[in-house]
């Protein structure tokens, strides 16, 4: 039996994101990991706030807490979020992250990958970081009052 390709448990991804990044907080409420912490993609980048939300078996749920993401100056959706409120970080269909797989090695750097193409798509109007956008209907009417203002 290949200990690698075994279900990593809660108290693993814990143990192995206090390895990786240990000013990450933990908890975990109803058999649900929340890892809360701070990245910056690159040095010239904003510090974002993330809650990562995980339940072993199902998508991991990732959301921006500060600072608020927004639209971009053409008044487009941001791209890669499951209803602008979750980071499409990877498509569940292609077993890019897997029950067996670290989130501390997988999901937490690509956040931080995210971010840099996030903030990429500001500068250029273009979303450089490839795959899949997820199919999801928007309302540009609310899109619009998050806009920010570049002036």
């Amino acid at each position: 039996m290949k200990l690698r390709n075994r279900t990593k448990s809660i108290d693993q991804q814990i143990a192995q994101i206090k390895v990786n990044y240990s000013n990450f907080s933990t908890t975990i409420h109803r058999n649900k990991l929340i890892v809360s912490g701070e990245l910056r993609p690159t040095a010239r980048s904003s510090n974002y706030k993330f809650m990562l939300e995980y339940t072993i078996h199902k998508v991991p749920k990732v959301r921006i807490v500060t600072p608020k993401l927004v639209i971009n100056e053409l008044s487009e959706p941001i791209p890669h979020m499951y209803g602008q409120k979750h980071l499409c970080l990877f498509q569940p269909k292609y077993s890019e992250f897997k029950a067996s797989d670290f989130l501390a090695n997988t999901v937490i750097p690509w956040i931080s990958l995210w971010l840099y193409f996030y903030e990429q798509w500001h500068i250029t109007g273009k979303w450089l970081g490839g795959g899949e956008h997820p199919k999801v209907k928007i309302n540009k009417s609310k899109l619009i009052s998050n806009k920010v203002n570049h002036d």
